[in-house]
This record gives C-alpha cells, sequence and structure tokens, in this order.
C-alpha cells in the first residue's frame, strides 16, 4: 500500500475547523438533568413533606398567584417539643433546678419552703404541684440578680456540662433533625425564621445562634422583668425576679405582632400552648402553613399529647383538619429524630 499523502495547511485548517464544529456542537447538545437535591433528607416522602415543598415553590415564585415577596416571608417556630426535647421536663426547668441546688447555700430559708424544697431534695413531683405559678417563681428565683449578659454565661456554662438523663447527650444535641433542615431549606428560599417559645428569651438567646443559626433579635419568649441601675459608677440592667410577659397561648400572636410587626405566612408549633399561633398566622390573606409536630414515637423519642402535662396537644388534635394544619407525625414522617451523635 503506498504510504498516505501529507497534510498540507489547507487540508490541516479544514480538520482543525471540523474539530472546533464538533466540539461547538457537542457543547450545545442537551444534557440529561442532574438530579436535584433534596432539602428535606430526614423526611420521608408523604403528604406532608409534599405539603411543605409545594407551600415553599409557591410563595417563592415570581409571577405565581402564591408569590410573596421576601421580606414577607416570615416563619415561626414554637422551640420546646418543636425543635428540641422537651419531655418529660422543659430543658430550662432542667436547667433551673440545678441552679436553685447551686444557690441553696445562700438562702437556707428555701429548706423549709415549697417549691424550693422539693428541687433540692430532687422530688420532681413535689417540685411541680405548684403548676405554673410556682415554675415561674422558681425561673425568676434562678434567674434574678444577674445581667443578662452573666445569664448567657451561666446558661453556657450550664449546657456544656449537661446531658440528658435517657438519651446521655448534650441538650443542644437533642434538636430535631428534620426540623433544623426546614429551617435551613426555608432561609435559602428567602424566609426570615423567628423562634416564638415560653421559654425565656434570656435563656434561649444563649444558643439559638450557633444550635439553629436563629440571631438573637429573633428569638421572642417569656420575659423576665428588668431593672436599670448605676452601682460604682457602672451603669447595668439587672434582672429581677418578677416575669413581665408570658409568651404562651394567647401571649404568642400578641408578642410577634409587637416585637416584629408582620403576621407570619408559616407557623410550626407541637402543643396547645402554639394553638393560637397557628390561629392567627394561617387566618391571614393569601397562603399560608401551619404545621404540628406529634410526638408519637416512644421508641425513638417519647409518645405523648392529651393527658401530657408536658407538651399537651389536644386542642390542636382536635382542631388541626378543620384548620387546615398539617400534623407531622414523628414516627410515620421522620426517618430519624436526632442527628447522629457527633
Amino acid at each position: 500500500m503506498s504510504p498516505k499523502p501529507p497534510i498540507t495547511g489547507l487540508s490541516r485548517r479544514r480538520w482543525l475547523a471540523a474539530v472546533a464544529l464538533s466540539a461547538t456542537l457537542a457543547a450545545c447538545a442537551p444534557m440529561a438533568p442532574s438530579p436535584v437535591a433534596d432539602p428535606l433528607p430526614s423526611w420521608n416522602t408523604g403528604a406532608n413533606k409534599q405539603r411543605i415543598v409545594d407551600f415553599v415553590r409557591a410563595v417563592g415564585t415570581e409571577g405565581s398567584a402564591d408569590y410573596v415577596k421576601p421580606a414577607d416571608r416570615i416563619a415561626v417556630f414554637d422551640n420546646d417539643g418543636t425543635l428540641w426535647l422537651e419531655y418529660p421536663l422543659y430543658t430550662q426547668f432542667r436547667f433551673v433546678f440545678d441552679r436553685i441546688r447551686e444557690l441553696a447555700p445562700q438562702h437556707p430559708e428555701w429548706q423549709t419552703q415549697q417549691p424550693y424544697q422539693s428541687v433540692i431534695a430532687g422530688d420532681l413531683k413535689g417540685a411541680m404541684a405548684g403548676g405554673i405559678k410556682g415554675m415561674l417563681e422558681l425561673l425568676g428565683a434562678a434567674q434574678s440578680g444577674l445581667t443578662p449578659e452573666q445569664l448567657e454565661a451561666v446558661v453556657k456554662r450550664w449546657i456544656d456540662a449537661s446531658s440528658d438523663p435517657r438519651f446521655k447527650r448534650p441538650y443542644t444535641e437533642l434538636t430535631y433533625q428534620p426540623m433544623q433542615e426546614l429551617l435551613r431549606y426555608l432561609r435559602a428560599n428567602g424566609f426570615k425564621t423567628y423562634i416564638v417559645s415560653g421559654g425565656t428569651v434570656d435563656f434561649m438567646r444563649a444558643f439559638t445562634a450557633p444550635v439553629y443559626g436563629i440571631p438573637s433579635e429573633q428569638v421572642i419568649g417569656t420575659r423576665q422583668k428588668f431593672a436599670f441601675e448605676v452601682k460604682d459608677g457602672q451603669p447595668s440592667v439587672q434582672m429581677l425576679p418578677q416575669m413581665e410577659f408570658n409568651d404562651d397561648g394567647p401571649g404568642k400572636p400578641v408578642a410577634i405582632a409587637a416585637l416584629i410587626g408582620k403576621r407570619p405566612i408559616a407557623a410550626f408549633g407541637n402543643s396547645d400552648g402554639d394553638f393560637q399561633m397557628l390561629q392567627w398566622t394561617t387566618a391571614g390573606a393569601g397562603k399560608r402553613l401551619g404545621m404540628i409536630v406529634h410526638h408519637d414515637d416512644a421508641q425513638r423519642e417519647y409518645a405523648y399529647d392529651r393527658d401530657s402535662s408536658i407538651g399537651k396537644l389536644a386542642a390542636g388534635l382536635d382542631q388541626y383538619q378543620a384548620m387546615g394544619w398539617g400534623l407531622i407525625s414523628m414516627k410515620n414522617d421522620w426517618k430519624i429524630v436526632f442527628a447522629p451523635p457527633k
């Protein structure tokens, strides 16, 4: 066979042009769509997950009849039982009880006074016998006499040193992974997320930013009375033992209206203490989302609702369908409850 003729300058240019054209056509050819990452991977596929995704898509799509401008995309979340563990005792009251025992040597009168006597003796039932009034008295005593900055340091120290008796993990690790994903998903789609909780605002502000990504100015809670004073020439704000505002039940929408100044378009809770917050949120004009976390998983967490003294859910169970809210089953809707230990 005779050798091929050498490539001339002209033929080489044609060859290079052909190669360039092929590359261009290849680049323009339609590509198989890459799979979109699941924004809620810890949620099982089902009506509640789809409801969230459909809502976020509807209010975030410009031109949609349900479009909401970013400035009005406000979502509010209860904390205890909605974002982290609350049963069988609210985490803040675990702190309060430990704090009362720590302060007891400075208050010998507590040895014979209820509910302090029961707290010091480790009698949980006796400590809670006084109901919400007695619990708020304990809370005021545990947190008074400090500046907000001092309380924040005390809370952080306690959280770093404490763990849940059952799960043997720090309380800040016992947040619900599906709800953490929901917070991030909403923020990634232009929402501003707030905590609106019955816990005291100064207790929660010690951990909400690192744990939930929610800054202190977006935390609303029960408020303790403050007093301004100047001592030895130094001005300070001191916490008093009395409560100024109880952020629970009807107090929640009142606090939202006063402190946020806008009605949210989405609200998430887990108990009847959140009922009015969801009721007010979902009564507004336009597309709305209200959802209740139902604790029905005794194996991975706890199962409680109507008869519980902690996180009681009765009115919400009876009326969520009529209200148009979603009932999130911890057992059926969540693949996992807590993130794996660090």
